[in-house]
């Protein structure tokens, strides 16, 4: 299968869109079967509609192209997470809009660094319920856990979603030129989208861990946290940021699907495939 069910299949060559699904989960440490993730977002993505009916268009006829899954190496994150990184630069390397599908939200730093080789002003736009700031989680500092770290280290970054964090991530936001923006900013102010938006300018990688919505409407995640976002939420803020700025790249992260529940991997195929549309616009 490929991503949207497409037949036949878009060429490499002739794809905008490239996508690489990577099921890994080594350093998952609640909810284990983010590893699933890609197959069910693909399979999902096979009984979807192909057209938009928000945006009035059959995207696909862009070019979607999907990869074989990456192989997946038991030597560490810093392994797993450099070969992301080198898998990403050869897609950009052509020209192509990378969309990667986790799995674990560690290998979203390999995909920014293979970007900013190439784009080297571009900013992130993290949609999550966690901070993911601690400089080391479980004695690896590529964990989940400290991925928003890592893509900190080396360009600017902005948060979206969050309401979970250590005395670590709060201790490093206060001293941090990290823009984050907590769920209740957008649930009680009229005006978040716009806030937010102006802070974001240029070339930009969106990476989006599934667990920034609620749990009521996204219950497949490692780490579920109550008073999430919501659909409408999410698109409105990409909606808004595609219109000013050149995404780079983008990836859907930890969805661990749940047997006999196809609706959160449904969510997860329709948002990329949304997404892919506000680019195309």
């Amino acid at each position: 299968m490929n991503y949207g069910g497409i037949y036949p299949e878009c060429s490499l060559r002739n794809a905008k869109f490239v996508v690489l699904p990577v099921p890994y989960d080594l350093t998952s440490t609640y909810q284990p079967g983010s590893r699933r993730g890609p197959a069910a977002i693909i399979e999902a993505s096979c009984n979807m509609e192909l057209y938009d009916e928000e945006l009035k268009k059959e995207t696909y006829l862009c070019g979607i192209h999907t990869t074989e899954p990456m192989a997946v190496d038991a030597r560490g994150p810093k392994y797993m997470v450099n070969q992301v990184r080198k898998k990403i630069s050869r897609i950009a390397a052509l020209d192509k809009v990378p969309v990667m599908l986790g799995g674990e939200h560690s290998i979203s730093s390999g995909a920014v660094e293979a970007l900013l080789e190439k784009h080297p002003k571009m900013s992130v736009l993290q949609f999550d319920a966690h901070a993911d700031l601690r400089d080391s989680y479980q004695n690896t500092p590529y964990s989940h856990a400290s991925v928003a770290r890592r893509i900190a280290d080396i360009c600017p970054l902005i948060q979206v979603g969050i309401r979970s964090m250590s005395r670590e991530d709060a201790d490093y936001l206060s001293k941090s030129k990290v823009k984050s923006y907590s769920a209740d900013f957008v649930l009680d102010n009229k005006n978040w989208c716009e806030t937010i938006s102006k802070n974001i300018k240029g070339d930009v990688y969106v990476t989006i861990d599934l667990d920034v919505f609620d749990p009521s409407v996204m219950p497949a995640t490692g780490t579920p946290e109550p008073g999430g976002l919501y659909w409408n939420h999410v698109v409105r803020l990409l909606r808004s940021v595609s219109k000013t700025c050149k995404i780079r790249g983008f990836d859907v992260v930890e969805l661990a699907p749940l047997p006999g529940t196809v609706a959160p991997d449904f969510l997860a195929a329709k948002l990329i495939y949304r997404l892919m549309g506000y680019i195309t616009e």
